[in-house]
């Protein structure tokens, strides 16, 4: 689902977007963490991709919901977006070269990069920007990919220059122009959408059942591009993806896991791109109503998991134990609030005071999108038992998750695919009346302290406002965050200078060559 799959995240904060607001940096410097290269860049070649997806999940939308990584792949290296990911700074420009905002963080101007042009090479125009960012906000979940901004406050101040109005002060707003802000030109219609030229580093040659290829845009203005072009073939399984490259079939397996990392250790010819602390992939409690929707519930439940067990067992020890606080890259993640750990006494005690009906079943429901995902659900309600709980593990295919049970589920396991900041994770999933918010989740004294953080320039109180968010998330949040996995991708030793940001920025592919 859109946020979970495509954030492109690569852990900052308020004060790092607030640095970048007047001097965005060159895109160059940091867009990506390559992995060493074997010597000098070689132009030319074919890389071979897999990348997980489903048939009855693929959209041809770059505006749409992208519940397949291999659509996202395939859709983020032909169409760019405003801002991208970075290395060392937590976003850096790509299609807008630079961005500046108005003292009071609300209004933000983004500048078209010089020599931007569409694969048809038509100029790209802040009239193209603005018709583009309309039709996404404009979508089912455009309120959550930019959240605050009204259709009508996206506007063209001249020929390339954009401006976006927020409804509050969001010193992230740039931050979030790094997701889906994919530009298109004005007025395409909506059966030509699939079809669409592009600015991305590469175009589309083909495209067939999930499977594409794509050329090098030898006109793209963020750089030279080396390799002639990349093969996206989709796998339903990372099993089957792993085995495809252990057959010297695929180059690269993205986003493989952990058992894969651990089938493909021995071989000398395979190499392991491990990037720490990853995924996200909670237990969420529905809090608006329900049987979950009383906190001393979603606490018992908070100390009924084993959170050791699951890292080790689930993603066989490549990850990291988490505490129920979404946003653990940010630099000014919470680390003094104690972790919380199983207390399964406690647990009992909570279920009783709530009068929790331990008589019935309770359905956890989950997809089998991720390696892991339907295991960790399985393993945790294994864990669930011992409290009393009766818990059922539900897999339901990838388009009914998303249209029956995201965002209206009582219990269910979902993954976020980046490892952002605490307040983005705020403003897309848990403020009053986010557009993803997955628990149903309401409490004004959240909102009070996100809004405190947004609107404060001095940096003691902001720090002060942003703990406060954090301990109100911890102590009674629907999200139950045991662990945070590793991304794990699989690589043939040809491939080179492959990125190593978290999340989504391993799809920045441009800079990859080959080994002859």
């Amino acid at each position: 689902m859109l946020g979970r799959r495509e954030l492109l995240g690569a852990g900052g904060g308020v004060a790092t977007a607030i640095l970048l607001a007047g001097c965005a940096g060159d895109a160059n410097d940091d867009a990506t963490d390559a992995a060493p290269a074997g010597g000098e860049p070689q132009r030319g070649g074919i890389l071979r991709v897999g990348a997980l997806g489903r048939a009855s999940a693929i959209t041809r939308d770059p505006h749409g919901t992208q519940g397949n990584e291999s659509d996202y792949l395939i859709l983020a290296l032909v169409y760019d977006t405003l801002t991208a990911p970075g290395a060392i700074h937590n976003t850096v420009p790509r299609l807008a070269s630079d961005w500046t905002s108005s003292e009071d963080l609300r209004t933000w101007r983004f500048t078209i990069a010089e020599g931007a042009t569409f694969h048809d090479g038509t100029p790209v125009t802040a009239d193209d920007v603005v018709w583009s960012l309309r039709r996404l906000r404009d979508t089912p979940a455009g309120a959550a990919r930019l959240p605050g901004i009204a259709s009508e406050n996206i506007t063209a101040d001249d020929e390339r220059t954009v401006a976006l109005v927020s409804d509050y002060p969001n010193a992230e707003l740039p931050l979030l122009t790094r997701l889906t802000t994919f530009v298109l030109k004005k007025d395409t219609p909506d059966d030509q959408i699939a079809s669409a030229p592009g600015t991305g580093p590469f175009r589309l040659d083909w495209f067939r059942d999930g499977n594409a290829r794509l050329l090098r845009n030898d006109d793209w203005y963020g750089g030279e591009v080396y390799l002639d072009s990349i093969e996206v073939t989709m796998f339903e399984t990372a099993q089957a993806m792993t085995n495809a490259l252990l057959a010297g079939q695929i180059d690269l397996a993205s986003n493989a896991g952990p058992v894969a990392a651990r089938t493909a250790e021995s071989r000398q010819d395979i190499r392991v791109i491990r990037r720490p602390d990853d995924m996200a992939m909670p237990v969420v409690m529905r809090t608006a109503d329900g049987p979950f929707a009383d906190p001393r519930v979603r606490e018992a439940l908070k100390l009924v998991v084993d959170r050791e067990a699951m890292v080790e067992q689930v993603l066989s020890g490549y990850g990291s134990v988490a505490n129920d606080i979404l946003g653990t890259a940010d630099p000014n993640y919470a680390s003094d609030i104690p972790q919380r750990v199983r207390d399964l006494d406690r647990a009992r005690e909570l279920l009783a005071e709530s009068g929790f009906d331990l008589s019935r079943t309770y359905q956890l429901v989950t997809t089998e999108d991720i390696a892991g995902l339907s295991e960790a659900a399985t393993l945790f309600a294994n864990q669930a038992r011992e409290a009393d709980l009766r818990i059922e593990v539900v897999t339901e295919e990838s388009g009914a998750f998303y249209e029956n049970t995201w965002l209206q589920g009582d219990l269910y396991m979902t993954y976020w695919g980046t490892n952002d900041s605490v307040l983005f994770y705020a403003s897309k999933t848990m403020i009053t009346g986010s557009g993803q918010n997955e628990s149903g989740w309401s409490d004004e004294e959240f909102d009070a302290a996100y809004y405190r953080v947004m609107e404060t320039a001095d940096e003691a109180d902001r720090a002060a406002a942003l703990h406060d968010l954090q301990e109100i998330e911890h102590a009674r949040s629907g999200y139950l965050l045991w662990g945070m996995a590793d991304g794990i991708d699989l690589a043939t030793d040809k491939v080179n200078a492959l990125p190593e940001l978290p999340g989504y920025g391993r799809v920045q592919l441009e800079g990859v060559w080959l080994s002859r």
